[in-house]
């Protein structure tokens, strides 16, 4: 009889349930059409394919709450992410678009902690050893003490880090691994798991921290299961725009620190550097008075940004008139549009409609409902909006402005960059305090925003 047997399971793509059989809709997370067949030869009896580091139950009241020693890295953006350093034993997933700079970052963290006396091992499939010492080159990276190792066998890869014991270990990435004793194909659902399963194994028995990286998707998840992001300690995504020099690195999940927090960095030829006042610099091109252009102060994570928002109209020569949203959701801006049009009187089903972030951010909460709508009234009407003024609040379907929390950061974060005008929700509690310096105007509707923002046509 075979010591090994070929075993066919289906593993649900979006939250990584197991299925013995094919069924059309997932039984955990009721996803449709994401259950994929992979197939997993069966281990020696007595064996398992699952962590080895379990220990005997303790009771809680006896466990030290101290807190877990970190590895500080000299980025401070990237360790304010991981809540202060890189945790021993862990694994942490970077995931990004192609080209957006998750290898920059790798090989930048992996030469910061190789400086101090201690090995580290860089485990690439996707490039050899002279395209990894080219990119080393041009961020200035010497290389000593940084171990490249170029295969996707992650089988030799463990046996290298059980023999040197490394600092920290990098995997990049984790969908161009390869196992050798796993039935499944390179890539697939089955070997991605399984490579995982081992990479955190070994880290939690070692107490050396695993970096490993993630392709992403179209529709913005890490490519293949997602039970990747169950299986981590860490999930990071960097984002932003590739014809952007800003990236923006987001903690989606953290066991050993919080996840509001995220880092900002921009790609120069040296890599990627930390942006320390990334308000000034997403500013720092803007031209006072101009016309659909408006700040808003939005949160990315616990720290306030200061961000324009610019907004054109423009008559469209087609029977449909198009909606252009970059840096916003376009659900998000069909919506202010119809608000615009029934409430305001704004004739936009003849116009084109275009709105976009400047810096390649991308805005995730309505709080910038109302900029974004100051903004397209801007450029409708062709008036300039008031120099020095924010304007933050989400617009309802009635053309009510409501309230935005953290307002209290928000504005001072405007008042140091020096604006002088904040527009902001009537519903705003009393107890906020205006700062020195800065005019507060509560408005409790759009037609209230507009007549305080935008300038006459004879001013």
């Amino acid at each position: 009889m075979p010591k090994y047997q070929a075993k066919t399971t289906y593993v649900c793509s979006e939250c990584g349930a197991d299925s013995p059989r094919w069924e059309g809709r997932c039984s955990r997370c009721g996803t449709w059409n994401s259950l994929r067949e992979f197939s997993q030869r069966a281990s020696r009896p007595g064996s398992s394919t699952v962590p080895t580091f379990s220990r005997p139950p303790v009771e809680l009241a006896s466990v030290s709450n101290t807190a877990e020693a970190r590895i500080p890295l000299s980025s401070p953006e990237f360790s304010r992410v991981l809540g202060g350093g890189v945790v021993p034993g862990s694994l942490i997933l970077l995931g990004g678009e192609p080209g957006i700079g998750k290898s920059t970052l790798l090989l930048q963290a992996a030469a910061d902690l190789s400086t101090s006396n201690a090995n580290v091992l860089y485990v690439s499939g996707e490039e050899s050893e002279q395209q990894i010492k080219m990119r080393a080159s041009r961020l200035g990276i010497k290389g000593r003490n940084l171990f490249v190792h170029a295969a996707n066998d992650l089988d030799a890869a463990l046996r290298y880090m059980e023999e040197t014991s490394p600092f920290l270990a990098i995997v990049d990435s984790i969908q161009t691994v390869i196992l050798s004793d796993s039935g499944s194909s390179p890539g697939s659902l089955g070997q991605i798991r399984e490579a995982t399963w081992r990479l955190m194994e070994w880290s939690k028995t070692s107490g050396v921290p695993v970096m490993i990286s993630g392709h992403v998707t179209k529709e913005g998840s890490i490519a293949g299961p997602r039970m990747l992001e169950h299986m981590v300690d860490v999930v990071l995504y960097l984002e932003g725009d590739v014809y952007s020099p800003y990236r923006l690195l987001r903690g989606e999940k953290n066991r050993f620190g919080s996840t509001n927090e995220v880092g900002i960095f921009e790609m120069t030829e040296g890599g990627l550097t930390d942006v320390p006042d990334p308000s000034r610099a997403l500013l720092s091109e803007r031209r006072p008075g101009g016309i659909g252009s408006v700040i808003v102060p939005v949160m990315e994570g616990s720290r306030p940004l200061l961000v324009e928002i610019q907004a054109l109209t423009n008559m469209t020569p087609f029977n449909l008139p198009r909606r252009t949203a970059n840096g916003i959701d376009l659900s998000r801006l069909l919506l202010i549009t119809a608000v615009l049009s029934k409430r305001m009187g704004a004739r936009l089903s003849n116009q084109d409609v275009l709105v976009n972030v400047v810096g390649g951010l991308r805005i995730r909460e309505p709080a910038a409902d109302l900029a974004v709508a100051l903004a397209i009234l801007s450029s409708f009407k062709d008036r300039p909006v008031r120099d020095g003024l924010i304007a933050l609040g989400e617009v309802g379907l009635g053309g009510e402005v409501r309230s935005a929390p953290h307002l209290s950061r928000r504005l001072q974060e405007a008042a140091q960059f020096g604006l002088d005008t904040g527009i902001i929700p009537s519903s705003t509690p009393k107890e906020l305090v205006a700062l020195p310096g800065m005019t507060l105007i509560k408005v409790s509707s759009l037609s209230e925003a507009m007549s305080a923002a935008l300038e006459s046509r004879g001013s």
